[in-house]
């Protein structure tokens, strides 16, 4: 897969190239449909399926106040949209020149002039240009004009038990994760939310109630799973080994600071400086206070022993895709 780090760098243009633009963040089952279609059009052209996104999320320059927190790193990013089939990723500089284009003009500026794609395939609630004044019809009606057909994909949905759906977007990721339900974003993301994080030194007050664990320090634009005590993975040395995760303050101590802690299960090692990526299973249980570190170690067993037999916490619910 090639990836040029800026628009600038397209010349010459791609010839026959299938283009979806978006900010693919999370690179969800939806996302992966809109590429798998531009897939199938680029099969029959013999053109390259470019994947043109933003870095940093546009937000971040326009109202960083209401800029989303990112699902995954922006290498996380480029390996889920290698493994969904892009042939080419572009990553466009969020700079103000860029986003205060016109719908026009960036299909002129931009789509027309750096790609010359035979094929467009988006979302329906793809929208382009300064504050997003574009939609999926002008686009048609734009890009008819250099002979380029836009394709628009059905949204793909998640179906809840009580009957409900929800489209799956990487805003309904997000809430799912807050919330706990890392089950259900799974199911969203075709994979386990991933957290990546650096080893930082603690307390080091798990070593002394047996439970050692790896702290992480993790980017501030990263979002971070709600508080709890969660199942998950991890891998080490190529080696996948189970976890239990603690996320939030340290009642039972009196630490109201927040930290994500990890406790590996038959592991012992100096992994401080290390980068390591955290895969969130399912939830086990709420954070509480216990009254002294006795019953604080039982619970702990406890979690353990939930996470080796692969038992769902109380508040994990379940859900499908449909279609």
């Amino acid at each position: 897969m090639r990836v040029f780090h800026t628009v600038e760098a397209v010349d010459p243009p791609l010839p026959q190239s299938v283009l979806t633009i978006g900010n693919f963040d999370g690179v969800h089952r939806a996302h992966q449909q809109i590429i798998a279609q531009a897939g199938l059009y680029a099969a029959n052209t013999g053109g390259p399926v470019v994947v043109m996104t933003f870095d940093p999320h546009p937000m971040r320059i326009v109202a960083p106040a209401r800029a989303p927190a990112a699902l995954q790193t922006q290498e996380e990013k480029l390996e889920c949209l290698r493994e969904a089939g892009a042939d080419v990723v572009v990553i466009a500089k969020s700079e103000p020149a860029l986003l205060g284009l016109s719908a026009d003009e960036f299909v002129e500026d931009v789509i027309r002039k750096r790609f010359h794609p035979t094929h467009i395939v988006e979302g329906p609630s793809f929208g382009f240009g300064r504050g997003r004044q574009g939609t999926p019809a002008m686009l048609g009606q734009l890009a008819a004009a250099f002979d380029c057909m836009v394709h628009i994909v059905e949204p793909v949905k998640i179906q809840l038990e009580d009957g409900d759906s929800q489209m799956v977007s990487s805003s309904l990721i997000r809430q799912l994760i807050q919330n706990g339900k890392v089950h259900r974003a799974a199911l969203c993301l075709g994979r386990p939310f991933t957290l990546t994080g650096r080893v930082v030194e603690g307390d080091k007050r798990g070593r002394t109630i047996g439970f050692p664990t790896l702290n992480l320090h993790v980017p501030d634009e990263m979002i971070i799973p709600g508080d709890g005590v969660y199942a998950g993975r991890t891998v080490i040395d190529e080696r996948p080994l189970l976890c239990a995760i603690s996320i939030g303050a340290r009642p039972t101590f009196g630490v109201q600071s927040h930290a994500v802690e990890v406790h590996v299960l038959d592991f012992e090692a100096d992994l401080y400086g290390a980068t390591v990526r955290i895969q969130f299973d399912r939830i086990l249980r709420e954070q509480k206070a216990f009254d002294g570190a006795q019953s604080l170690v039982r619970q702990l067993e406890c979690d353990v022993a939930a996470v080796r037999s692969g038992a769902v916490g109380p508040n994990e619910d379940k859900g499908s895709l449909e279609g």
